[in-house]
């Protein structure tokens, strides 16, 4: 029997190319298998159709944009989770999701390697392998343009030569991941991280310097999960979606940043996440009045660790789970309305309410009808500094021996 390779499609020039590559480089027959993210574009059908003609002998497409925002977007919401304070995981959490799929399929069609068309500088070769090795252990991984040598101009000529249907153009000069949470650039120009983005890398957001008139937004929370926009109910892919219209039009959630890769260099990267950034910002405001304070302060530790797990290509790890459950207990109250405008390249909370809100106004107010016995104060204050005091007292006594 013909050995079977499952091949991780996208529709692009490269991953069209690896069909035929890996074909004649392996004797295998190739899988195609396209996971639909929410990034827009083509339709599954059309991508399929190409992988048949590109020489694949199944072409597997799965619609997972509901799975992506209900079961990899909504825990990095409740996380709060950006890398370095800054990147909002658009590529990373779709990976998990994608491996996801093509291991079913190495499983349905009785593949024995999975194929990705990871470079071997970059992060993603690792969260496809790990992910592999996790939920295929038995599984082998290649990746063409690492194991292979398929280099762009290698591929251009394949394709060339072999009559592919595919359209390219030679001077693409970035690289580009999408999804519904978001949308990475690099390469090219960017990589000179004193050159500023120019506008023709933007798809996602309308250049903020020139914005509409502001937009009002309620955006109502249950457990942690937006429900609803504007009293509408919403599923989170459609909260998501409204929102990075939105927002987007706005030129809410640009992000330009050089970041740590895992394999150890710096990476200068471009980000649009405009649902992804307005829905945290919000989530993190709804937080501060429904989540104890010391219950707080650690889940920021917790949600950058997690951030750094999910980045690092750990999202099916004994510690990610752990972690998960420690912030899924901390949502447990993280419901109400959030009201934010969103103008000029930025996402401003000015309104907040809860049910489950820890914010008494009787303790809060300055006004007639305080509640907050201020006679406590004076002993707290005593007994709070009461260490460092000791400590200060001993110091000056040593120092004048």
């Amino acid at each position: 029997m013909t050995e079977r390779i499952v091949l991780a499609y996208s529709g692009g020039l490269d991953t069209s190319v690896a069909i035929g590559w890996i074909g004649e480089a392996t004797g295998a027959e190739v899988i195609a298998v396209a996971v639909d993210v929410g990034q827009g574009g083509e339709s599954l059908e059309t991508i399929r159709q190409r992988a048949l003609g590109c020489g694949a002998v199944e072409a597997y497409v799965a619609d997972a944009s509901d799975e992506f925002a209900n079961e990899y977007c909504m825990p990095t919401l409740k996380a709060n989770a950006l890398y370095q304070g800054h990147y909002p995981l658009v590529s990373a959490i779709s990976r998990p999701v994608i491996v996801k799929h093509l291991v079913k399929a190495a499983r349905e069609f009785g593949a024995t390697t999975v194929a990705h068309g990871c470079t071997g500088k970059g992060n993603d070769q690792v969260r496809f392998e790990v992910g592999i090795q996790t939920l295929g252990p038995d599984l082998k991984c290649i990746a063409p343009v690492r194991d292979l040598a398929l280099t762009r101009d290698k591929a251009i000529a394949f394709a060339e030569e072999k009559g592919l249907p595919i359209e390219t153009t030679k001077k693409n000069p970035y690289s580009i991941d999408q999804n519904v949470w978001g949308r990475a650039v690099e390469t090219g120009y960017l990589e000179d991280i004193w050159n500023a983005p120019t506008k023709d890398i933007y798809d996602y957001t309308a250049t903020p310097e020139f914005p509409p008139a502001p937009d009002e937004v309620t955006i109502s929370f249950e457990a942690g999960v937006p429900v609803a926009i504007d009293g509408v109910r919403v599923t989170p892919l459609q909260a998501i979606k409204e929102l990075n219209r939105r927002a987007g039009a706005q030129g809410v959630g640009r992000i330009d940043v050089v970041e740590d890769r895992l394999v150890g260099i710096k990476s200068r990267e471009i980000y649009e996440a405009p649902g992804a950034m307005a829905l945290i910002t919000a989530h993190k405001h709804l937080e501060d009045i429904t989540v104890e304070r010391e219950q707080a302060r650690f889940k920021a530790t917790v949600g950058q660790r997690w951030a750094e797990l999910v980045y690092d290509g750990q999202w099916f790890s004994p510690l990610k789970r752990s972690l998960d459950a420690f912030i899924e207990d901390t949502q447990k109250y993280v419901s109400g309305d959030i009201r934010m405008t969103l103008h000029g390249g930025q996402a401003v909370v000015n309104g907040r309410r809860s049910g489950t809100s820890l914010y008494d106004f009787d303790l809060a107010t300055y006004d007639t009808g305080d509640t907050f016995d201020q006679s406590m104060a004076r002993g707290f204050i005593e007994l709070w500094g009461m260490s460092a005091k000791v400590a200060s007292g001993r110091d000056i006594r040593v120092a004048g021996k």
